[in-house]
């Protein structure tokens, strides 16, 4: 059975980490059905929103790092191919589709570097995430030293990149870094809960946002706000504009085409 199981429906990409006997340790298999899965919601028109969740007691114990260490060794990530999306948002194209992540048991190295790179993070109080890099005698080098500063602080950051200690969900949850808490049982649920109202919203207005959202974040406010307004003539002249305001007349709910 396939490292990563993927399902589309109702314009939801759901894909699901299945080596619940090695914890879901990320080898190079699996990192490559991920790219090909993230390319894969990216460009199918009919899907507009993401979810990674992973199958067992454990979101993922981090990387198999045997697998890793020889690519490592020569200073890079694993070579993209084409209709492949850098899961780390690092190198190559960048993700302009939601994704939503739900984490439980372990959450080390990969996976909290995984996470940082999601839009809605989803997690039980007691799930534990750990940059442990630095106890094997490596650093982490999928974002984390950038992002997790950026989501929980410096001195914060720095407190656990530099000690490879543990934080708990219930942490993560009060710093910001994570938006909802919920027993184990229930995170295929709420990360389905909100993947729907996600995906029952205006694409193309859905796209737009995240878009501004990630320019400011990875160009900084100025040039975010210098471009707010690019997207708007050609949103408000699609099908979808005119079905939101037909929608708020006849007072119904909208149903939107990404058109």
């Amino acid at each position: 059975m396939s490292s990563l199981l993927i399902n589309a429906s109702e314009h939801i990409l759901t894909m699901t980490f299945n080596r619940p006997e090695k914890y879901n340790a990320l080898d190079i298999d699996t990192f490559k059905l991920l790219a090909k899965a993230l390319y894969q919601l990216e460009h199918d028109p009919e899907l507009r929103v993401g979810i990674l969740l992973a199958n067992g007691k454990h979101f993922t114990s981090g990387l198999e790092l045997d697998k890793w260490a020889p690519i490592f060794a020569k200073g890079v990530m694993p070579t993209l191919a084409d209709d492949e999306l850098d899961p780390y948002g690092i190198s190559g194209q960048r993700l302009t589709k939601p994704l939503i992540i739900a984490t439980q048991g372990l959450c080390y190295t990969s996976g909290l570097e995984l996470l940082l790179n999601t839009d809605i993070r989803i997690a039980t109080p007691e799930t534990r995430f750990a940059q442990l890099e630095v106890k094997r005698g490596i650093y982490p080098c999928g974002g984390g030293t950038v992002r997790l500063p950026e989501e929980i602080g410096w001195g914060r950051a720095q407190r656990y990149l530099l000690t490879g200690d543990e934080f708990t969900g219930q942490q993560a949850y009060d710093w910001g870094m994570v938006q909802e808490l919920c027993s184990a049982d229930e995170l295929a649920n709420k990360a389905h809960e909100i993947a729907t109202k996600i995906a029952a919203a205006a694409p193309l207005g859905v796209q737009a946002a995240l878009r501004s959202s990630k320019l400011a974040r990875f160009e900084g406010d100025t040039t975010a706000l210098s471009h707010v307004f690019d997207d708007m003539p050609n949103i408000i002249a699609s099908a979808d504009a005119r079905e939101g305001v037909m929608s708020f007349m006849q007072r119904r709910e909208a149903k939107f085409t990404g058109k």
